[in-house]
């Protein structure tokens, strides 16, 4: 099978190389999924960096952690599952494997598609879907009332945010560039604060709870709007967590999502009842992974990129 890969730790332009390697078999808790296409994220980018891993892997190491395709094998053990089901699924990181044409992914981690989206989207969809729903009900409680502001809402993470917050039944803002303003009030955000031209802590307060997409100066400046008792949940490391905890009065968590079927398919639900659409930007065939990847590495997008593997 085709299948994107790395050698060797680097530079992207250096080291991602597309070839053939051998078809995966599933083990017996895993289902073989012909891809279709697969999502690219910043974590990827650094997994070629070698900034992700622990020692030196297995080589080639095939890139890539969520995929969207259909069922061509299950193993011994699977039941929920059958060949011909077109699923969705985030990876386990450890092992990758979704820039290529099939790929093994235990049980678990796999959710059936909606119908309703093309398998682009349901590949943009996993690892910032599971990143919002965990912020905003693991590592806080948004529910009906809730006062939430959202940091890069026209971004992967905060584009799906925006939405589940207000099916949680939040008041939600958020921040955007110029050109994202409309594009994020769409979602739902019952006010957008253009950053290029507007303060957000100078026209918030009062807030429950802050996801930060962004970190530096927002991160910082984030603390003054939550409400004693509130939470600031970021992805992306807090500087000085504790004594800006005491400092204000409030919670501070940063932290990665964990891969989750039973949350994909509650998403999944969403996208099935209409209050939640992925947002795609770009999407490249699977020869140009590099140049995913780059574009990814250059941030600034409004939404997901993704690779189309096959038809």
């Amino acid at each position: 099978m085709k299948a994107v890969v790395i050698h060797r730790y680097g530079q992207v332009g250096d080291v991602v190389d597309v070839t053939d390697i051998p078809t995966p078999s599933p083990g017996p808790d895993e289902v073989l999924v012909k891809v279709r296409a697969a999502g690219v994220n910043p974590i990827d980018h650094l997994i070629v960096k070698g900034f992700m891993g622990a020692g030196e892997p297995p080589w080639p190491v095939v890139i890539g952690s969520e995929a969207a395709g259909v069922v061509v094998a299950t193993g011994t053990a699977v039941t929920r599952f059958a060949v011909g089901d077109e699923v969705f699924a985030r990876l386990d990181p450890r092992k990758g494997g979704a820039f290529a044409e099939f790929v093994g992914v235990h049980d678990s981690l796999v959710a059936t598609k909606p119908a309703s989206l093309s398998f682009e989207g349901a590949a943009s969809l996993p690892l910032v879907g599971l990143t919002a729903w965990q912020a905003l009900t693991e590592q806080a409680t948004v529910g009906e009332g809730s006062r939430v502001l959202i940091h890069g809402g026209a971004g992967g993470v905060g584009s799906v945010a925006v939405q589940i917050a207000k099916s949680l039944g939040a008041e939600v803002i958020a921040t955007a560039s110029t050109d994202s303003v409309e594009l994020v009030r769409g979602l739902g955000a019952d006010r957008v604060i253009d950053y290029r031209t507007e303060q957000f802590d100078e026209l918030v307060s009062d807030v429950d709870v802050v996801l930060d997409t962004v970190g530096g100066q927002a991160q910082k400046r984030s603390f003054r709007v939550l409400k004693p008792g509130g939470t600031l949940v970021s992805i992306v490391p807090i500087a000085e967590a504790d004594a800006r905890k005491a400092e204000w009065k409030v919670e501070a968590r940063s932290f990665f999502m964990h891969p989750d079927g039973a949350q994909l398919t509650h998403l999944a639900d969403l996208v099935r009842d209409g209050r939640l659409r992925p947002l795609l930007q770009n999407v490249f065939p699977l020869d140009a992974a590099a140049d995913a990847l780059t574009s990814v590495e250059r941030g600034g997008a409004r939404g997901k990129t993704v690779i189309s593997v096959s038809s």
